[in-house]
């Protein structure tokens, strides 16, 4: 402690501050330390406005032979996700950058997540397969039918949400097929949805607006982090899910407020692979100040 600023290890760290389609990362790389967040940490970083973030993306010694690093992401709130499709990409870039290597192996809570790099600011991850057990997702109650689920919600501004399906890609995801994704006051409903009894891990909120056969609008509210500008994992369960009620084909656009990805359902072994853009917003260090009054 000195002058009143509570330190932290993580004071001097360099970190870079990127995103993908929009969606807020920050990278934080402790590879070849014994360095580790805590869920303070992570909220201490989000809340200042050079390091704010939608989610911090920790770079870690790799587990397993074979893997390039090890994952943990967190929320603006603390909490941890098991992915994150935009900031695996940001990600990529960081390890790759400067390298010859046009791949990497990397390792999450939820798997092995294989990645590429397709230009120098474009990036496939291979996000893994969808889990649809009601139980794998998870929600509270057995269902019949994950994908048109019996489930209703009065939003605030008197509109009806309700037949959602569910997909666990990494993390649960919940995704109504609306007329108008903007019509729904989605920054008021989501944290409402995303805390709702049929999700005791909560969820992500996807809403879904249908263009045509290979392309669809989405608005996401993200468990933990709230209204973002793109979610990877949730373009991909909306996809997996638009797809297993034939509204659409296994390879779709999808247009969120921050860009566009490109989601490939792979029909040969069932993997989804999510291909969208990077943009390097600019390198820092982390501050003493940063954790002042952590909590």
């Amino acid at each position: 402690m000195r002058s009143g600023v509570m330190t932290s290890p993580l004071a001097g760290r360099p970190y870079v501050k990127m995103n993908g389609a929009g969606n807020s990362i920050t990278v934080l790389d402790l590879r070849g330390t014994p360095l580790g967040v805590t869920p303070a940490e992570a909220r201490a970083i989000a809340r200042q406005q050079a390091t704010s973030f939608d989610q911090l993306m920790v770079i870690f010694d790799p587990v397993t032979i074979g893997s390039d690093g090890f994952l943990r992401i967190f929320n603006t709130d603390g909490s941890e996700s098991s992915a994150c499709g935009n900031g695996t990409r940001c990600v990529s870039w960081h390890m790759l950058e400067g390298s010859d290597k046009t791949t990497l192996v990397l390792e999450t809570k939820a798997g092995r997540l294989d990645c590429r790099r397709d230009s120098a600011f474009a990036f496939t991850v291979d996000m893994g397969k969808p889990r649809f057990g009601w139980d794998e997702i998870p929600l509270s109650r057995r269902v019949s039918d994950i994908d048109h689920i019996d489930f209703s919600y009065q939003t605030t501004n008197g509109k009806t949400l309700s037949d959602p399906a569910c997909v666990n890609m990494g993390n649960p995801h919940a995704i109504f097929f609306v007329d108008d994704v903007e019509a729904y006051a989605l920054d008021i409903n989501g944290p409402i949805l995303e805390h709702d009894p049929l999700f005791p891990e909560r969820a992500n909120i996807s809403l879904v607006e249908m263009r045509d056969r290979g392309h669809i609008i989405q608005k996401v509210w993200e468990r933990g982090a709230g209204l973002t500008l793109a979610c990877g994992s949730g373009a991909c369960a909306a996809v997996v899910a638009a797809a297993r009620r034939a509204l659409t084909d296994r390879n779709v656009k999808v247009t969120l407020p921050g860009g566009d990805l490109v989601i490939e359902w792979r029909e040969s072994d069932s993997h989804v692979l999510m291909t969208g853009p990077v943009a390097l917003e600019h390198h820092g260090v982390l501050d003493e100040s940063v954790f002042k009054d952590m909590k």
